[in-house]
């Protein structure tokens, strides 16, 4: 039920600072991996598995949100969630050493996990049916700032403290949050009674999911099917997949209610949304990479880079949500937005060594924009046709697969990376010659500043020739990213019609509906 005035206002501040919680920390950790190793003596591999640890916990987590809120009441999970992922912060800035931290981060992901799907499940039933769009528009703002948050906060603490007080600072935002749902949060109508426990969808969906996100994490650094036991999880999660895909189909009380997959806008919204993920974290996974590798920008450079954008996101929400209010079609929105990425794929690929800061500014202001164009478009599409007792289990699924994506899109464009640095460096590497006219002068000039500075000719010489090395192996890297963003791009102009041939549901009985068609 719809709720009024200022307790609607106070469930929505309530829900957004509990996936804040969620979503500011799987980016605010990246910064601080560095200093991590140097305090508990670990190398970079071990460290990864702190970022891993806490991705494979929230996608095995996140279908299982609906069962879960069904079988333990959605605001006793809500507030025991926020208290878990409270409590492991706590002990994840207590830790002794990597593999600890990892532990703690695997069950910090596990109450994470189910913040964003339980939260936006709450928002669609906080707010009247007409004004859904509204509501996703409100709780994107939320979601949009979060990962913009990270790495500018991230930066701050380790420069100023250390890093377990990027664990310490959830602390009290989770004790709050905690007070808070218990105090104005009500109990779902929609809960139903489950006496029988699927423990064999539960296992097989842990190792299905689970398997997988352990590859396409792992499997770039571990050189893929080169490795034995990054082999062995693709083939675990393939049979774990289609074991658990007919478990759930035949199960009386099945963990994830895949039948809701039945209905085609759900279906298709979700092959969108992967896109999404998978465009949308590929491309921002490549660019601070990027920036720092090639352009020599700080880890909180980026971040401060990437906060306009997000900005620009956040204002275009409200207009986004009034828009889908008064029914705008939210497909021609969604195509629009994805060839606003397509521009911008296309405009950063356009960038060279010598870019700087007024360069970036308007091709990811254009981001931003498209960004709004498609995050809620796509949830209300994907949503619109499920009834009211099925949107928890179709936000789980959604937000999984939004996921899924992003882990998709990181692996495939790290091997593209890597395959295309390779590619390029083949191709350039014969024109680096004593006969060519260009790398002589070149190299001559090198030669002469290291001579300039005081070096004898024989030392010239050898830095002259790494110099060359170096700036070619730059040319290599900026051709390789440049791949990157037309490829997206390309991506994104392709699936961009296709969204158009979507429909929405008249007959949609539940907070989604917005009878656009």
């Amino acid at each position: 039920m719809a709720e009024q005035g200022f307790t609607k206002w106070i469930i929505v501040v309530t829900v957004i600072m509990a996936s804040l919680l969620e979503l500011i920390d799987t980016t605010v950790v990246n910064v601080a991996l560095d200093q991590m190793m140097g305090n508990l003596g670990a190398t970079l591999e071990d460290a990864a598995w702190v970022v891993t640890a806490y991705a494979v916990a929230n996608v095995i987590i996140l279908p299982m949100t609906s069962w879960l809120s069904s079988k333990f009441g959605r605001k006793n999970y809500f507030a025991f969630s926020v208290m878990l992922f409270t409590v492991a912060s706590f002990f994840c800035g207590h830790a002794h050493n990597i593999w600890e931290l990892a532990g703690f981060r695997f069950i910090q992901g596990i109450g994470g996990g189910a913040l964003l799907s339980t939260s936006q499940s709450i928002m669609m039933e906080t707010f009247k049916r007409e004004d859904a769009g509204m509501a996703q528009a409100i709780f994107g703002m939320g979601v949009i700032l979060g990962p913009a948050i990270g790495p500018i906060l991230g930066g701050y603490i380790v420069t100023n403290y250390s890093w377990p007080w990027i664990f310490y600072i959830n602390l009290p935002l989770g004790v709050m949050a905690f007070i808070m749902i218990l105090t104005f949060i009500k109990e779902s109508p929609h809960r139903r009674d489950i006496d029988e426990i699927d423990w064999l969808g539960i296992f097989l969906l842990v190792v299905s999911v689970g398997s997988l996100q352990i590859f396409l994490e792992r499997g770039q650094t571990e050189d893929w099917f080169s490795t034995t036991y990054i082999t062995v999880l693709a083939f675990t999660s393939a049979i774990g997949a289609v074991s658990f895909i007919w478990w759930e189909l035949v199960c009386k009380h099945p963990i994830v209610d895949l039948r809701i997959l039945r209905d085609k806008q759900i279906s298709y919204g979700m092959i969108f949304t992967f896109v999404l993920g998978f465009g949308l974290f590929g491309s921002i996974f490549a660019f601070p990479i990027f920036l720092q590798s090639l352009l020599g920008f700080t880890a909180a450079q980026v971040g401060v880079i990437l906060v306009p954008s997000s900005l620009a996101t956040v204002v275009m929400m409200p207009f986004i949500g009034i828009a889908l209010r008064k029914k705008f079609p939210p497909q021609i929105m969604a195509c629009i937005g994805m060839l606003i990425f397509a521009i911008f794929s296309w405009w950063m690929s356009k960038a060279n060594l010598s870019s700087g800061l007024k360069d970036f500014f308007w091709p990811l202001m254009l981001r931003g924009v498209g960004l709004s164009l498609l995050f809620v478009p796509l949830t209300t599409m994907a949503l619109s046709g499920l009834q009211r007792k099925d949107i928890a289990q179709g936000t789980g699924l959604n937000n999984m697969v939004r996921q899924l994506g992003g882990s998709f899109g990181v692996a495939l464009i790290s091997t593209f990376l890597a395959r295309r640095i390779v590619f390029h460096r083949n191709e350039l590497v014969p024109n680096i010659s004593m006969y060519n006219g260009a790398t002589v002068d070149r190299y001559n000039a090198f030669t002469q500043n290291f001579v300039g500075k005081g070096y004898s000719l024989s030392a010239a010489q050898t830095m002259a020739a790494q110099a060359l090395d170096g700036t070619m192996s730059a040319q290599v890297a900026l051709l390789s990213y440049m791949d990157i963003f037309i490829v997206v791009g390309y991506l994104f102009l392709v699936v961009a019609p296709l969204v158009l041939l979507q429909r929405t549901s008249k007959k949609a009985q539940g907070p989604m509906q917005l009878d656009a068609h």
